[in-house]
């Protein structure tokens, strides 16, 4: 494809753009709506393949592909009497929005197609799940890390699901260097050390060979330090916890 188009280009627009125009392949045409005015003149101006254009309409009408990225409770006030030929194809990674519903918002037969991009895409590293399949849009995030295509909207959801996660990974990273800062430790030291530790956790998910159950195990000595925090505070209690708030948010999604 040579020519995609973006409305709304928060976090994740930005970082689609990013892992689009850098490296040394040769990059398609990006067309950016003009929601979101700094970032978007900031990424015209650092990338010569990217305009920002006069309105929504003009981002769809230049566009072979036109990915929709505002938040879902901006929808209707963005995409409101957009014209999609049925030409197009439209992606859309607006967490929550079902295709039934985005197509009666959009009145059109092109094809739509649902996505999961994380930020990680802007280094080319993320997987992307997908719904429903699509040769064009899956090749799209393939080349940006990775696509995950499934033939159902119910796990689609299970998955978008699972990115509500992330923040709660962070604040309890930095939980720990609260905790740490609390003990005396200088706040720089207690966060470059949290860093470091669970950049190296990070790295042992690559391997794919054993799972994550094993991973913890093989992290782990019986009665050792890990073991202890692990049965402590990761209890049935805060499992069953973590279940319930996926389920709650699943629904939602749903």
């Amino acid at each position: 494809m040579k020519r995609i188009g973006i409305i709304g280009v928060g976090e994740i627009g930005r970082a689609i753009v990013v892992g689009l125009c850098e490296g040394d392949d040769e990059s398609p045409k990006v067309l950016l709506s003009p929601r979101g005015t700094g970032t978007v003149v900031e990424l015209a101006a650092h990338y010569p393949n990217v305009r920002v254009c006069a309105d929504n309409q003009e981002v769809v009408d230049s566009s072979e592909v036109v990915i929709i990225a505002v938040r879902r409770q901006d929808r209707h006030e963005a995409l409101a009497g957009l014209r999609v030929a049925d030409d197009k194809i439209v992606v859309s990674v607006m967490a929550g929005v079902g295709i039934d519903a985005l197509r009666e918002t959009l009145a059109t037969n092109a094809p739509l197609v649902r996505a999961i991009p994380l930020p990680a895409v802007r280094e080319r590293r993320s997987v992307t799940v997908t719904y429903p399949p699509h040769p064009v849009v899956d090749s799209l995030f393939t080349y940006l890390g990775g696509a995950l295509p499934v033939e159902d909207e119910a796990v689609f959801n299970v998955f978008s699901a699972l990115t509500g996660t992330l923040t709660a990974h962070y604040s309890y990273l930095a939980t720990l260097t609260s905790w740490a800062t609390g003990h005396g430790i200088a706040p720089d030291d207690a966060d470059n050390y949290v860093r470091n530790l669970f950049q190296g956790v990070g790295r042992a998910l690559s391997d794919q060979t054993r799972t994550l159950h094993q991973l913890a195990a093989d992290h782990e000595t019986p009665n050792g330090s890990n073991e202890r925090i692990r049965t402590t505070w990761f209890t049935t209690a805060s499992s069953e916890a973590l279940n319930k708030a996926l389920d709650d948010l699943l629904a939602d999604l749903t």
